[in-house]
């Protein structure tokens, strides 16, 4: 096993050695004294590991890295202080179920004077996440293989708390107990009659596909071809039906006006791991009073969890999807008629819908910037979004050619995780271009990631909507007349910041200037490049209008 130089095998060694061999293949942090030995017996055991400049960036890069690979996520952080820096990236991380590890240091239990004693338990249940320990050498093996798949199977974030104590003590690597193979749940015979029969009686189905659905698309698309759906996805699974003629994109504040003409127009809707909140269906306006109204989910409490249904059904998504497939009775034209074809050939992205454009000398349109920044990418690329009043444009004027090719960390709604997404998702799908899309708030929120990824030399173009305030709350607020001191900030030269970091930078105010963007996406792009892009400020978005309304 490698123990490390004294010559002895700790519980440290065991818990390293035992998640290499789970799986753990990418492992983010910050290392400091509690979390040094088990942080090298990772390494030393095969995974590689990134040591970020922030616990809150080395969260954020797990879940992004969790996201796009389909595999757990791990971070390690120091006890205390090391694990409150990271919870707003566990928060973001529990709330979207991914699967992760949290493997965090813990003071002794009989250290109960220790500056580090905060209650480690309480944290991880307080945001959504789950709290185990390592109890001892004994049970070193059990214990981590236990939290690992808890992580896995149902997809939850795991804070794995190391004691310090326990970590020293001497201990021996077990075999990994041997895994009991869990079917996954399938739906009741009634539940797949009742789906199918209703779908045999739609004339207008629409499917809607959330992350629970990423496995399950070629079985989705099988039965919406069969019955005549037309597929649509939440805003985290953007890009599952990219290659899709019938695609209408994402579902919710970020639909075009086609997708949502003709989603609020469906007779049925059936999500398929899709929690139905008030985003993917515009709190409501998009799902009307007579459509009737399916959900599919493995967590018994997820239907009607958000609104009304009027089928739950309990079962995994592809399962349920292969056995209402054999269950119809044949095949439906439904809503794929020549007219909506017509439609969605026309008008099925957001950049075919005509605008009026904002920009002047000192200011670009931040629909005019990321159609000309979708017309320079290349079509294999990853894109990760930041939030904030700024958002939308990169969700829905970017092209992603798959659901890996889209990162959207707002479980939360935090501002400020956008480059950490990007990291992450960069080191999950290393073939592809990776975009970081920020605003400017949260790009200086989260700034000492920057230096981790020209650091690591990632080769990631960074978008700055920069607008010079935290837009959301200017947009908000200004129409009632209240004073906007707090949130708009003097003119910011973050080209300049980017170029001390080491990384390439361009401002942009008018589309000519992405020439240089042009230039370094043909070159070898052994660095970074940040756009600085001096967006109209005049912009509100409808889509954070409608989120103010919901809260």
């Amino acid at each position: 096993m490698n123990p490390d130089s004294n010559g002895s095998t700790t519980v440290a060694d065991v818990v390293g050695a035992t998640l290499a061999r789970l799986g753990a293949d990418q492992v983010f942090g910050v290392v400091g004294s509690g979390n040094f030995h088990v942080t090298n017996a990772l390494i030393r055991n095969g995974a590689s590991f990134v040591a970020t400049r922030h616990e809150g960036g080395a969260a954020t890069a797990a879940d992004a890295y969790a996201r796009v690979s389909g595999r757990v996520g791990v971070v390690t952080v120091h006890q205390g202080c090391g694990l409150t820096n990271a919870m707003t990236g566990i928060a973001e991380a529990a709330k979207s179920r991914t699967p992760m590890i949290v493997l965090a240091a813990e003071p002794a239990a009989t250290a109960v004077r220790s500056n580090f004693r905060v209650d480690q338990d309480a944290l991880a249940r307080a945001v959504g996440a789950v709290s185990e320990r390592v109890h001892g050498a004994a049970s070193a093996v059990t214990d981590t293989v236990r939290a690992w798949r808890l992580a896995e199977s149902e997809r939850r974030t795991v804070v794995l708390n190391l004691p310090l104590d326990v970590q020293a003590a001497s201990a021996e690597l077990t075999d990994l107990p041997q895994a009991i193979p869990v079917a996954p749940p399938r739906a009741s015979d009634e539940a797949v009659r009742a789906l199918a029969d209703l779908l045999a009686d739609a004339e207008r189905p629409i499917f809607i596909a959330g992350r629970g659905a990423r496995g399950a698309r070629a079985e989705i698309t099988a039965l919406a071809a069969r019955c005549g759906a037309l597929p649509a996805t939440s805003a985290a699974a953007k890009g599952l039906f990219a290659d899709d003629e019938w695609n209408l994109d994402v579902s919710g504040g970020f639909a075009t006006p086609v997708a949502a003409e003709l989603i609020s127009s469906a007779d049925l809707v059936v999500a398929w791991g899709a929690s139905l909140n008030m985003w993917t269906s515009r709190h409501g306006s998009l799902i009307g009073p007579g459509t009737t109204v399916v959900q599919v989910d493995l967590d018994p409490s997820a239907p009607g969890a958000h609104r009304p249904v009027d089928l739950g059904i309990v079962g995994d998504a592809r399962l349920t999807a292969i056995a209402v497939s054999d269950a119809l009775p044949g095949e439906r034209v439904g809503y794929r008629t020549d007219a909506v074809r017509a439609v969605l050939r026309t008008g099925a992205r957001w950049r075919d819908v005509a605008y009026r454009d904002e920009g002047d000398a000192a200011h670009i349109d931040p629909r005019t910037l990321t159609i000309g920044l979708d017309d320079l990418l290349p079509p294999q690329r990853v894109v990760a979004v930041d939030s904030g009043n700024f958002m939308g444009y990169p969700s829905m004027f970017l092209a992603v050619p798959d659901h890996r090719g889209f990162c959207f960390t707002q479980a939360f709604q935090s501002v400020g995780l956008g480059l950490a997404s990007a990291l992450g998702a960069a080191l999950a799908e290393p073939g592809r271009l990776p975009v970081a899309a920020c605003g400017d708030g949260g790009f200086l929120m989260g700034i000492a990631e920057l230096d981790t990824i020209h650091r690591l030399g990632v080769g990631m173009l960074i978008v700055v909507y920069n607008d010079e305030a935290y837009g959301a709350e200017v947009h908000h607020f200004g129409p009632h007349g209240h004073a906007l001191d707090t949130v708009v900030f003097p003119e910011t030269d973050i080209a300049a910041i980017a170029r001390g970091h080491g990384c390439t930078a361009v401002t942009v105010r008018t589309p000519a200037d992405l020439a240089p963007v042009a230039q370094w996406l043909a070159g070898p792009r052994d660095t970074t490049m940040v756009i600085d892009a001096k967006v109209a400020p005049d912009r509100p978005s409808w889509w954070l209008a409608e989120a103010f309304r919901g809260h």
